[in-house]
């Protein structure tokens, strides 16, 4: 696994060299040819912030991609030239090879290149979501993956937080509450609806998961909610009393995901997948 710099933020050239595969005469010769990092002068105590580090890596990519350095570091670090459109599927196996090798630093690039290009709601869709499935498939199998799908996961949940916090952290109007039943741990569907939702300008509030039925319901009451989205993933894990509850207090109910389907109609709009989540959402919103 790539190692993590500890002091975040500041980069010594070495390290930088390491990480890109690169020597540091290159690295030197990027920042002398293209004016890319930080300044020549500043000699032995020259630092790359992180910001460097990922645009640099950002570079890398686009000329593995077939542009010409030049072209790449303007892209990379100017946006003076146009990036070459990569295909979905380009995407999702640079990104699994990256998590299959755990090189941490890259994929987070990766995921913050996707979704800064795609959004988050066609970076979940087209990119993300088959890569997971792709691992999960594997683990089925019998491959030894597991320690890759929960790096790549972690690096996902970081990358929309990343992404969630460029937008206004409160809206005016009431939110969409958004949570995952009380037993369920996979949480990265609502992490992607809640980045989109919020990318749109539409009010939300995300509660995370494994957060107690008590708390749930009590938070529902409290933030007066336009819509309370349950999200469940298995159907050990779709609480029906929950729903009935929160239904209870006055709050409109919707239920996300597959874990619903066998507890038959409930009288709830039922969604399975993002799309027809944001527009559930949408729907209910004070806008």
């Amino acid at each position: 696994m790539e190692a993590k710099n500890v002091d975040a933020g500041a980069w010594a050239p070495g390290k930088v060299a390491e990480l890109l595969g690169v020597s540091p005469v290159t690295l030197r010769s990027w920042s002398a040819r293209y004016g890319i990092g930080p300044p020549a002068g500043a000699g032995r105590h020259r630092r790359y912030s992180d910001a460097d580090v990922r645009r640099l890596q950002q570079m890398q990519r686009l000329v593995a991609r077939g542009m010409p350095v030049r072209e790449a570091a303007a892209a990379a670090f100017g946006g003076d030239a146009d990036t070459p459109e990569i295909p979905a599927a380009d995407r999702a196996r640079e990104l699994a090879d990256a998590a299959e090798e755990l090189r941490s630093a890259t994929v987070a690039g990766l995921l913050d290149e996707t979704l800064g290009t795609l959004g988050p709601a066609a970076a979940w869709t087209d990119v993300l979501a088959p890569v997971l499935r792709g691992l999960g498939e594997r683990w089925q199998r019998g491959d030894a993956c597991f320690a890759s799908e929960w790096a790549l996961a972690t690096e996902i949940s970081l990358a929309y937080e990343r992404f969630s916090a460029r937008f206004p952290a409160a809206v005016p109007g009431r939110p969409v509450l958004l949570a995952c039943c009380p037993a369920e741990r996979h949480s990265l569907p609502m992490e992607a609806l809640r980045a989109t939702l919020a990318e749109a300008g539409i009010p939300v509030a995300y509660l995370g998961q494994l957060v107690p039925a008590e708390a749930l319901a009590d938070l529902a009451a409290r933030l007066d909610p336009v819509l309370v989205v349950l999200w469940s993933m298995t159907p050990p894990t779709a609480d029906d009393l929950l729903a009935a509850r929160v239904r209870a207090l006055g709050r409109p109910v919707g239920t996300a995901g597959p874990g619903w389907a066998n507890l038959g109609d409930r009288g709830y709009p039922a969604v399975n997948d993002l799309d027809a989540a944001v527009e559930l959402a949408a729907a209910h919103a004070e806008l």
